[in-house]
């Protein structure tokens, strides 16, 4: 575990769901998240390949979820800070991190929350105007 201020930062990949679900929330990221689904939430954490999680104390202020090949790419699905916890480098910090575990010789991918589009740019990332989606169904959005 490594320190940054009085912010803790580690890589926790048995991380607790309801801890993440509660991050989540108080970092507004639960509004695009299936955090009433137990078994979605989970599941995200079980098959994700690097969880990074920064603590202040022993509260979960921050955490950084992803997936990667260790070769080519990682995206970072997941990037929450705790509101009262912004402004503070925790997030540069969270990816950072993230990068590292994976391979700086990967790409770092992240779909930015509406809010969070100003941020990136401003802590050296690079916008790429070439990104499709296909939804999730309905049907699909329940499996995990």
């Amino acid at each position: 575990m490594q320190q940054t201020s009085s912010i803790f930062f580690s890589i926790e990949p048995e991380l607790d769901v309801a801890e993440f679900i509660d991050v989540l929330r108080r970092s507004t990221l639960a509004e695009r998240r299936p955090v009433e689904n137990l078994e979605i939430m989970e599941a995200m954490l079980r098959r994700a390949d690097i969880i990074v999680a920064a603590r202040h104390a022993k509260l979960l202020v921050g955490v950084a979820r992803s997936l990667s090949d260790f070769c080519y790419c990682t995206y970072l699905s997941d990037l929450a800070v705790d509101q009262q916890f912004q402004r503070r480098s925790i997030g540069r910090e969270l990816i950072r991190r993230t990068h590292e575990m994976a391979g700086l010789h990967t790409n770092l991918i992240l779909l930015a929350a509406p809010a969070a589009r100003e941020y990136y740019p401003h802590i050296g990332m690079l916008r790429h105007d070439s990104c499709w989606t296909i939804p999730r169904s309905a049907d699909h959005s329940k499996q995990s």
